[in-house]
Order: structure tokens, then C-alpha cells, then sequence
């Protein structure tokens, strides 16, 4: 298949299901350059229903994971319309979208491992008049990989720093580094919670969706038998390639732990950003001893409680944002689904096995065609 337009959109919702990202992006030389960026707002009823399957797996039967995939589907078509009308751009000129789909669960381990992104691409090809590549995760996790992350090449081909090692911090409802090695080698995998624990607890006792600038964490203080309790984990110690989710860091997981402490709830919030923070930082003292510096994106870059305590434990590492090379921290998880269409269309590979540990390099996403009538 022939790449006959540079132009491609790049959809995702992340593990806190904060909103739709869409990124509408030109490739130049290959390389993708942001032309027009949203975050869709997920109605508030739907959101809500997306959180509660994503914990607990006795809310779904069938009928209802049918609604639900379609009503996603139908989300991510309005974002991905709303960010072609923001360009003044035609749909006929995109060539694809690549829809990431809503995560309800994510498991690469065990007898059957497996991963599942909901949001019909049918409807989204159906509503858009654009050609969609979607579901992929799944060619990975068939061939032995984690499936997850999917950011790294992209990363890897923005962000590497020839001859020095540095660190690139994806801060979305779980944290996930990569690794860009002097000597042009890749890692990448997810250290654990980012945002996602801090956004549901804020939720439940504030009532709004995000801890705005870490005020409320910064309202209370770190408890250090609960937090050297949930960093006891055995995630944490895990070996890479690795991958978790809301599956597993979730409130019931938080709630077994604090059942038995005396701890207000702010102090939980401060708590739960210092296990965040110290987490990622263990990760990366681990994995990148030789880092010069960490380039933060996602959600999390706005969360200025969070990046000073980060910064703090990377002690002389230093801490920026991608926005200091020119690539916005925002929309560079979207603009990495637009890539990933695009050599889905071309038959390129999309996945580093060194990364997911899967058995090669694999093309990945399926591809759902846009009537022609």
C-alpha cells in the first residue's frame, strides 16, 4: 500500500481515561511534525463506566462490553473529527487514523496472555470517511512480547542523544521510561503508577478528576510505613521487558494497604506522589546509571509537585520536558499512534523487541477501511 498523503492522526485515551488525545500530524522525511493537537472530554457517565470495568472485571457481560466498545468508538471518531475541523483541513487530505482504543485490561503473562483496547474502528472508519489502524498490541503479545510500551521508537527516532545516554519519562496514568542508550541501544518498560493512583484517589475524596498541580499531595505528608508497604510490591522488582496497568495498581490494591494504618487522606495523596516519584527515580538509578539527563511528557509534566520530587531524588540528572527540544510533551504519546499507522500502511515494523521481549520485530494494528461510496 503507497503512502500517498503525509498526513496522518494519532488517537489515544491513557490508564486514566482523562480524555481523548488526537494529534494531527504531517510526516517530513519520515519524521512526524505536529500540525494540530486536542484533548476530547470524555463524558462524564461513560468515563465513569470505563474506571469501573477497568478495575473490577465483574461489571462487564457481553451486552455490555458491545455498547461499551461502540460508544467508545463513537468518542474517539468525535475527537478525531474535532481535530481535523481545528486545522481547516479536509478529511479526504489524512490518509489514516491510528486509534490506540481505551484499554480495559492488560495481561502478557500467564497460560493465555493478552491485551484488550476497546473503541470499534469500524465506527471511527464509518464516521470519519478515513481509514483506521487499530488494535495494536495483540501481534506483539502473540509473539511472546509485552506488548507494551509502544512509545520507545518513537522516542528513539525524536528524542536520542548520540553518544550520551538519556532518559525519556512518559508520566500518563502508569510511568513508563525509555531507555536511549549512548550507543544507540533501546529499553523501555513501565516502572508502575504515574498519575492514575493519585488521580483516583482524588477523585473519591475531591470530587474532581486530577490533583491540580499536586496541591492536595502537597497539603499533606508522606506516610513511610505505607509507602515502604506499597513499594514492597513485587512489581517493582521485576526484571524488564515489563508492562502493568489499572489491573493491578488500583484503589482495592491501595485500600489493602491502608486498611490497617492511621492516615489522613491527604497524607495517602502525598504518599502515593511519593511513590510515584520514587519508583520512577529507582528505576531509573537502576536501568540508565549514566543518564545526563530525563525528558518528562504526558500528563504528569503539569503536576509541578511531582517533577520537583522527581527532580529532587535524580539529585544531579537533570529533569526537563520534551518542549525543550520542540516536541510537545502533551501529544507525543498520540503523535506515536500516528507513526505507528503509518508503517502499518507501509509494512513497516512497529514494535523493538528488546523492549517488549517479544521473539522480533513485528508489523503491527489492523486496518479498517473507510467506505468508498
Amino acid at each position: 500500500m503507497d503512502d500517498a498523503s503525509s498526513l496522518y492522526i494519532g488517537l489515544i485515551s491513557g490508564t486514566s481515561a482523562d480524555g481523548i488525545d488526537a494529534a494531527l500530524v504531517r510526516f517530513e522525511q519520515d519524521r512526524p511534525q505536529l500540525v494540530a493537537a486536542i484533548t476530547h472530554p470524555w463524558p462524564h457517565e461513560l468515563r465513569t463506566r470505563i474506571l469501573e470495568v477497568a478495575q473490577d472485571e465483574t461489571r462487564l457481560d457481553l451486552d455490555s462490553y458491545g455498547r461499551l466498545d461502540v460508544a467508545i468508538g463513537q468518542c474517539f471518531a468525535d475527537a478525531a473529527l474535532a481535530v481535523v475541523q481545528s486545522s481547516g483541513l479536509c478529511a479526504s487530505s489524512i490518509r489514516a487514523i491510528g486509534s490506540h482504543g481505551q484499554t480495559l485490561r492488560h495481561r502478557p503473562a500467564g497460560t493465555y496472555p493478552f491485551t484488550l483496547q476497546v473503541g470499534d474502528p469500524a465506527v471511527i472508519a464509518e464516521r470519519c470517511g478515513i481509514d483506521v489502524v487499530a488494535d495494536f498490541r495483540r501481534a506483539d503479545v502473540a509473539a511472546g512480547g509485552q506488548g507494551a510500551p509502544l512509545l520507545p521508537a518513537v522516542h528513539a527516532m525524536l528524542l536520542s542523544a548520540p553518544g550520551r545516554t538519556r532518559v525519556v519519562l512518559n508520566l500518563g496514568g502508569i510511568a513508563n521510561i525509555t531507555v536511549l542508550g549512548a550507543q544507540g541501544e533501546v529499553l523501555g518498560f513501565d516502572t508502575g503508577p504515574a498519575n492514575g493512583l493519585m488521580d483516583a484517589w482524588h477523585m473519591r475524596h475531591r470530587g474532581e478528576a486530577f490533583d491540580r498541580d499536586g496541591a492536595f499531595a502537597a497539603s499533606g505528608r508522606a506516610n513511610e510505613t505505607l509507602l515502604a508497604a506499597l513499594l514492597a510490591d513485587p512489581y517493582f522488582a521485576l526484571p524488564a521487558p515489563k508492562s502493568t496497568g489499572r489491573e493491578h495498581f488500583h484503589l482495592a490494591w491501595l485500600e489493602s494497604h491502608t486498611a490497617t494504618q492511621e492516615v489522613t487522606v491527604a497524607d495517602v495523596q502525598a504518599t502515593l506522589l511519593e511513590l510515584s516519584a520514587r519508583s520512577i527515580a529507582d528505576a531509573i538509578a537502576r536501568h540508565a546509571p549514566d543518564a545526563i539527563d530525563v525528558l518528562a511528557c504526558g500528563g504528569g509534566v503539569h503536576n509541578g509537585a511531582l517533577m520537583r520530587r522527581l527532580g529532587e531524588y535524580l539529585g544531579p540528572v537533570t529533569l526537563g520536558n520534551t518542549a525543550d527540544l520542540g516536541v510537545d510533551p502533551d501529544y507525543l504519546e498520540a503523535t506515536a499512534f500516528a507513526w505507528l499507522a503509518r508503517q502499518r500502511l507501509l509494512g513497516l515494523p512497529g514494535s523493538l523487541p528488546a523492549v517488549t521481549g517479544a521473539k522480533g520485530p513485528r508489523v503491527l494494528g489492523a486496518v479498517y477501511l473507510a467506505p468508498r461510496d
